[in-house]
């Protein structure tokens, strides 16, 4: 096992702080590299940056992509592709706080030899269930996969 620690460091600076007024990007370290993580656009975040709910979507695929290439070579097959294109939806979740409720994949995959239907659906069901970011979030995660 292991784990994964990140420091994230905000200062008011010269903007009064008031709800129109300050900044809302803190810097965010990874392993000591920085990362820039502003609000979303509802927020009054910076359009330019990529925000967190942006990057949770991001990071779904993100996690999908390498279970699902674990669970293929474990199956004899070989990925050539792999495309993938994800929704999230931002909601209320069921005690009523904004949340990304639901998440759909699209996945499209090329692989060395014809897998469809419910094999494919196997494959994705079982890399779903590998991947540990899926595992340690409530949003819902829907894989609507295709060749």
């Amino acid at each position: 096992m292991s784990t994964h620690e990140t420091r994230l460091a905000w200062t008011l600076g010269e903007r009064p702080f008031r709800h129109e007024g300050h900044g809302r990007a803190p810097q965010v370290f990874l392993a000591d590299r920085p990362l820039e993580v502003p609000a979303a656009k509802a927020c009054r975040g910076n359009l330019q940056l990529t925000n967190p709910e942006e990057q949770l979507v991001a990071v779904l695929p993100s996690c999908h992509m390498p279970s699902f290439l674990t669970v293929a070579v474990k199956r004899g097959l070989e990925v050539q592709r792999h495309d993938d294109r994800a929704v999230g939806t931002l909601g209320k979740n069921d005690e009523g706080h904004l949340a990304i409720t639901s998440c759909v994949l699209h996945p499209r995959i090329a692989l060395s030899v014809p897998v469809e239907g419910a094999e494919l659906e196997a494959l994705h069901e079982r890399a779903h269930h590998a991947c540990f970011i899926a595992q340690s979030c409530k949003t819902v995660v829907t894989i609507e996969s295709g060749v």
